[in-house]
């Protein structure tokens, strides 16, 4: 089962008046077998989070650790994040002219594998994935993401998921611009992820009906930089009758 376990987490930006801490302390666990949401207004640290974790330059770890079944993740260099099992499904995945889908999955694949898949059997599984997310075999051609719908970006980044087959998924708004049939097939193709038994997800999000289709172990509100409150898939529920008030007015004290 893999584990990844952040600790006291402390996270800033540079700004042109210095440093802005945007995360401020913290400490969660995704164990093999979880799914976990993280939920909160717009500006609480919860993309801040996701890249950090991935390795982005922009972010500066000020203190804290993050670790991947006790190895340490700020240790590693972006490529070697992705190669011990990390994956992040970007909220706007970004285009890359040039280079083929097919391309660019098999070149990921051999990257993080350490050998090149077997090409009859590697573009069988392509296409699998690629139907199982409703899309056509054409996709595998196109440049990534170039002249890709928003829906279909999201559906191009869970196939990678199933292709890669990462030990955690950080998964960022995956639900952001998708409309009710995209929502659904994205959806089922996490859980298929997570159905395996041994694989962690970690979903960010600012609504709640993803967690509709995905349903999370555990729900974690997330104000101010931190780790507000804790709960179950109940606490979702609170969050879409009431939403964040009473999270932010307690912040705010």
């Amino acid at each position: 089962m893999a584990t990844l376990e952040i600790r006291d987490l402390h996270v800033s930006v540079d700004t042109e008046n210095g440093p802005k801490e945007i995360l401020r302390g913290v400490d969660l666990t995704i164990a093999g077998g979880q799914t976990h949401a993280i939920m909160g207004p717009n500006g609480s640290g919860k993309s801040t989070l996701a890249y950090s974790i991935a390795g982005h330059p922009k972010y500066n770890i000020t203190s804290g650790t993050v670790t991947l079944d006790g190895e340490d993740v700020l240790d590693m260099a972006v490529d070697e994040r992705a190669r011990a099992g990390l994956f992040l499904a970007m909220q706007y995945p970004v285009e890359v002219p040039g280079v083929s889908v097919a391309n660019f999955l098999r070149t990921a694949k051999t990257a993080i594998d350490g050998e090149a898949p077997k090409l009859r059997t590697w573009v069988k599984d392509v296409n699998t994935a690629l139907a199982d997310l409703e899309m056509d075999p054409e996709f595998a051609q196109r440049n990534v993401n170039e002249g890709f719908s928003g829906g279909e970006k999201k559906r191009h980044e869970i196939v990678q998921l199933e292709l890669l087959n990462p030990k955690i998924a950080i998964l960022d708004e995956t639900d952001s611009g998708l409309d009710i049939d995209a929502l659904k097939v994205v959806s089922t193709g996490v859980n298929r992820f997570a159905e395996q038994g041994d694989k962690g997800v970690l979903l960010i999000t600012h609504y709640t009906r993803i967690l509709r289709y995905i349903k999370p172990d555990f729900v974690h509100v997330f104000v101010d930089g931190r780790v507000a409150e804790e709960g179950g898939p109940e606490l979702a529920d609170e969050l879409e009758a009431n939403g964040y008030e009473r999270f932010l007015k307690a912040a705010a004290k």
